[in-house]
């Protein structure tokens, strides 16, 4: 709330506060309802015994992954609106640990979708072509490693992160009313915040390289085949062309 104008009277900033607050949970309500239809969609399709899709377990892994975490962005924005002032500091480990890996592990499983994707629509004679017989145990191998990769990365987190009850620190930085984190000497904050970067870096250059594949290889598709269809004329777009633009919006 410090954005609020200081000459707004206190009916205002509350009227002000209460619009953002019921703006914030409903969509956050929006986004538990949708993750969790795509969740149980995935759900069902696997008991029901159809053969899964090499992109059915990072869709249905992301799916669980932003329910989780848009459940923990609503119990954290509690502390914001509420000030319940109860926490201790197991749940403040708990809940800020978690809420920082499932963040790297959403970045990450829409990396790894991406690059399935590509590596679906790659020709037979690319280098890609032979990952496409891998088997999802492989997929779950891969996730698994990540998984426990950052798990470490955050594992100061479990030490840094206190409840905000009695301090007497100097310089703590407030994540939440009730939680914070303890500063850190300078080569440990150097050292964390390069392995995140370096991770979020590989990740985004992986979802880029593997994006730009894709568009190439459905733009050299449109052009071997531009002379059997006049899609020039066509009041439609293209099923290409729609691809390509569904790849750019979700990059």
């Amino acid at each position: 709330h410090y954005w609020v104008p200081k000459k707004m009277s206190r009916n205002s900033r509350l009227h002000t506060n209460s619009n953002f607050r019921i703006s914030f949970f409903s969509e956050i309500g929006i986004g538990i309802s949708g993750n969790s239809i795509l969740l149980l969609f995935h759900i069902l399709k696997f008991i029901s015994g159809h053969r899964p899709k090499p992109t059915d377990l990072p869709i249905g892994l992301l799916a669980l992954i932003h329910l989780l975490t848009l459940l923990i962005t609503a119990f954290l924005a509690t502390d914001f609106f509420i000030s319940r002032k109860d926490w201790d500091d197991i749940t403040c480990k708990f809940l800020i640990y978690f809420y920082r890996i499932f963040r790297g592990l959403s970045l990450c499983n829409t990396t790894i979708l991406s690059i399935i994707q590509a590596i679906i629509l790659s020709p037979r004679n690319s280098c890609l072509a032979k990952f496409k017989n891998k088997s999802p145990y492989h997929i779950s191998c891969g996730l698994l490693f990540l998984n426990i990769f950052y798990m470490f990365i955050s594992s100061h987190l479990l030490v840094s992160i206190i409840a905000t009850h009695n301090l007497t620190f100097n310089n703590i930085l407030y994540i939440t009313e009730s939680c914070s984190i303890l500063p850190m000497s300078y080569l440990m904050q150097i050292t964390f915040t390069t392995l995140i970067a370096i991770r979020e870096a590989f990740l985004i250059s992986l979802m880029v390289l593997s994006s730009g594949y894709m568009v190439a290889l459905l733009c050299r598709h449109k052009k071997q085949t531009q002379h059997l269809h006049k899609t020039s004329l066509s009041p439609t777009a293209s099923s290409g062309k729609r691809a390509t633009w569904t790849i750019l919006i979700l990059l």
